[in-house]
Parts: C-alpha cells; sequence; structure tokens
C-alpha cells in the first residue's frame, strides 16, 4: 500500500493541477446551484405562497448542511479514500438535482437542496486537502488561488445562469442541465482521482458531532427570526440554548479521544487571526450576493435576469482574480494582499449604506465590482496564510474548521441579512422604503465587521512573526 501511495504520490507532484481541476469543478457544481438559486426567491416566492424568511432556507439550509459535512472532513480525508468521498459527493449531487427538479412543493425542493449539499461538503475540504498534501508551501498561495479560480467562477456564472433560466423556461431546469455535467464529472473522476496518503480505521465522535450539530441548528434558527415583531423571548432561548450546547461541546472536546478535530489549532493565534477574518468575509459576501438581486427587484423594480447580471462582473473579478492574489501572497506576505482587499471591501458597503434608495442598478453594479474584487483578495489570502504558518499535522483539523466557518458564516449570512431587510416596520413608509431602511441597517452591521477585520489582520501579522 505505501508503495503504491508513494509512487502516485510521485506522480501528482508533477502534475497536481490535473486532479485539483477535477475535485474543483465538482465543486464548482454546486457552487453554481447554490448562487443560481439565490435569484430565484421572489418567482419561488409566488409559486409556492411562501415568505421571504422561509424561502432563503433553499441558501441557508443548504449551506448548513454543508457546515455540518465540513466539520467531518478532517475524519473522512483519514477514514476514506479520495475516490470515494469524490463518488459520494457525486452522487449526492446528481440525486438532489433529481429531487429539486421534479420538486411538487416547496418542502421536497429544500430536501433536495439538502441532499445536494453533500456535493460542496465533501469536495470543498476534499480540494483543500489534496492541494495540502502535493503542492510545496511556498506554491501553496498560487496553487489555492488557482483551484479557487475554478470554483469562485460560479458565483459569477450563478446568479446570471439562474436568471436567464427563470426568465427565459423554469426554475426547474437549473437542475436539470447541471446532472449530465456531473455525470461527465464523476466518469472522469473514476480515472484522475488517486489517493496520496494511507487511510486509517478508527472510530467516530457521535456524541460531540451531534451537539455541534444542534448548537449551529438552534443558533439559525434563533437568527431566522430576528427582526420579527414579539419573539425577543424566543430569540433570546435560541440564543442561550446555542451557547450551552456550544459549552458543552468544549468541554467534551477536551475529554474525547474519537476523531471529529482538534481544537486545539485555537491556541494557535495565527490560525485564530487568520479564521475570523475569513469568516467575516464570507458572511458579508453570502449576505450581500443574497441582498441585492432581491434588492433590485424590489426597490428598483429591475427583472430576475437584471438581479443575476449586476453580480456577473465583480464575480468574474472574484474568480479569474484569484491566481493572482494568491501570487501576491507568495510573493509579497501577507499585508498587501489582507489589507488592500479589506479596504477595497470595506469603501463600497459604505457607500451604499449611504445611498440607500439613490443607487441605481448600474451603480450597485459597479460598487459590488469593487467590493466583490476586495472580498476575494482578502478572503482566500486569510485562510492561505493561516494555514502557511500552522505545522503540517494540524493543517487537516485547521482546513476542517475554516471550511465549517466558512458554511456556517454563510448561513448567518442569509439568515441575519434577510431578518434586517424585513425588520423595517414603520406604518407611515411603503414597503419599498422599509426594505431600503433595513437594507442600510444590514450596510452597516457588514461595515463595522470591515473595520474589526484591520485589527484583527494587525495581530495576525503580529503573532506570525
Amino acid at each position: 500500500m505505501n508503495s503504491t501511495v508513494n509512487h502516485q504520490n510521485d506522480r501528482s507532484k508533477n502534475h497536481p493541477f490535473l486532479v485539483i481541476t477535477v475535485v474543483a469543478f465538482m465543486t464548482f457544481m454546486g457552487v453554481l446551484t447554490e448562487t443560481s438559486m439565490n435569484v430565484t426567491f421572489p418567482t419561488l416566492m409566488k409559486q409556492f405562497n411562501i415568505s421571504l424568511s422561509t424561502v432563503q432556507w433553499v441558501t441557508t439550509g443548504y449551506l448548513l448542511m454543508v457546515a455540518l459535512l465540513t466539520i467531518t472532513s478532517a475524519y473522512l480525508k483519514r477514514r476514506f479514500t479520495n475516490k470515494q468521498l469524490f463518488v459520494s459527493a457525486a452522487l449526492l449531487f446528481i440525486t438532489g438535482d433529481i429531487m429539486c427538479g421534479l420538486a411538487p412543493s416547496y418542502w421536497v425542493l429544500l430536501v433536495g437542496r439538502l441532499i445536494q449539499a453533500g456535493c460542496v461538503g465533501l469536495t470543498g475540504p476534499l480540494m483543500n486537502n489534496i492541494i495540502l498534501e502535493i503542492v510545496p508551501v511556498h506554491k501553496l498561495g498560487t496553487y489555492m488561488g488557482m483551484a479557487n479560480l475554478i470554483v469562485l467562477v460560479a458565483p459569477a456564472l450563478g446568479p446570471t445562469f439562474g436568471g436567464a433560466v427563470v426568465s427565459f423556461a423554469s426554475w426547474r431546469m437549473i437542475f436539470w442541465i447541471t446532472v449530465p455535467i456531473t455525470v461527465i464529472l464523476l466518469v472522469l473522476g473514476l480515472f484522475i482521482i488517486k489517493q496520496y496518503s494511507s487511510t486509517e480505521h478508527y472510530e467516530f465522535d457521535w456524541v460531540r458531532f451531534g451537539v455541534l450539530a444542534l448548537g449551529m441548528i438552534t443558533l439559525l434558527l434563533g437568527f431566522n427570526i430576528m427582526g420579527q415583531p414579539g419573539v425577543l423571548v424566543k430569540f433570546i432561548s435560541y440564543m442561550l440554548v446555542s451557547a450551552a450546547l456550544f459549552t458543552t461541546f468544549g468541554w467534551l472536546s477536551k475529554r474525547s479521544h474519537k476523531a471529529l478535530f482538534k481544537l486545539s489549532v485555537f491556541k494557535r493565534p495565527v490560525f485564530l487571526f487568520s479564521f475570523l477574518p475569513y469568516v467575516f468575509l464570507q458572511y458579508a459576501n453570502i449576505g450581500i450576493n443574497f441582498m441585492l438581486p432581491s434588492y433590485v427587484q424590489m426597490v428598483n423594480g429591475a427583472a430576475a435576469v437584471i438581479g443575476g447580471l449586476i453580480l456577473l462582473p465583480g464575480s468574474i473579478f472574484n474568480g479569474l482574480g484569484q491566481p493572482i492574489y494568491g501570487w501576491m501572497l507568495d510573493r509579497f506576505g501577507g499585508k498587501l494582499p489582507l489589507y488592500l482587499g479589506n479596504s477595497l471591501f470595506l469603501v463600497p458597503i459604505v457607500v451604499m449604506m449611504i445611498m440607500g434608495q439613490e443607487m441605481s442598478v448600474l451603480i450597485i453594479t459597479i460598487l459590488y465590482t469593487i467590493f466583490a474584487t476586495g472580498r476575494s483578495m482578502a478572503f482566500g489570502n486569510s485562510m492561505a496564510y493561516g494555514l502557511k504558518h500552522l505545522p503540517r499535522d494540524e493543517q487537516k483539523d485547521a482546513n476542517a474548521i475554516y471550511g465549517t466557518g466558512n458554511m456556517l458564516a454563510g448561513s448567518l449570512g442569509t439568515t441575519i441579512i434577510a431578518a434586517l431587510m424585513t425588520s423595517v416596520h414603520i406604518a407611515s413608509f411603503s414597503h419599498v422604503q422599509n426594505i431600503v431602511a433595513g437594507s442600510r441597517m444590514a450596510f452597516g452591521m457588514l461595515a463595522l465587521l470591515g473595520v474589526i477585520n484591520f485589527f484583527l489582520f494587525r495581530r495576525l501579522f503580529k503573532s506570525s512573526k
């Protein structure tokens, strides 16, 4: 086994991007459908007669399920082969595609999306773990950038793809179009995906996993009702239960010897101060990507296809710039891409907050493009910088926590932004004015996170010395 693994490992170092590309494209399919669905919300609300706070679970539930699977990624990587994980991801995606395409009700659609989330939950961490296994440390930023180039093109295509499909066909075609592409990737993966390290048989910590999962679900349920009248006591109850579950998880982690992931990486400042900006940036990204397509439809009266197109230029810069941003990290260190990226992230959010209803569709598109460029520059490099400064034996655990935080932050971003958008109920305001006022609150919250990130990055660079 070891000689075979070593032979495959040597071969992979000569052509690492071939393997990374296939896994990245499978992750791309999951992100494509996730971002495509954001622009379908107004259509789904009318077809299934549901509210915005209900329909957003198509995204929130999806990201939550990805987060729950990502929790297990350190264990899964050590326990199962790369090919087993890849094939499982493809089959879950295809099953979810078919369920969503045939869904007779919203709840069947939601279950299909939860199943489909298994794709990104498995292949996202797998992609990063393979990079960590076969790419030299001094090229880590560049290769992560190239892999993210593939994955992050999906947000560029997703809203435009989803908007066009809704406008000219049916939202169901989002799922039928992606089925044959996923089948092709599955076949390619059977031949290309190799194993680069030995697997181990050991027991999974179901108790800790269950406690952490319940804590995350309770947290999201609490924020989902935020902003609704007369629910303060219920909201506080959810928060207290969630805090108790997270505390229990920490207590169990100090005593458990079963496999999940090691919380000890949080003791390393270089991890903590790269992890927090990473999740803040993802929280803002998913929240903005959810908010702006709905905003231009509700406030500016734009069509669904326009709601998708406003994200296209920014998402293109987001995706295509990844290799350059990774190279900047490898060549100049962390300060340039992280400080510059966070500045470009913060400024347009402040402008959106100030302008409010005065923003035209064109202005929103320009501001989002600047935001997406900065967010992208800082986001991937936050994680890459942290991983570069961690011991190799802690990188799988750190990768699992980065990924889990990424998806949980995305779920919270959609949930909280949706709640804030609909939280203003001033009788003298029109519906549009209430939406604008709620959106300004959301922009203000995201701007505050951008300011906090500057302090976190400062601590990160001090700790890495």
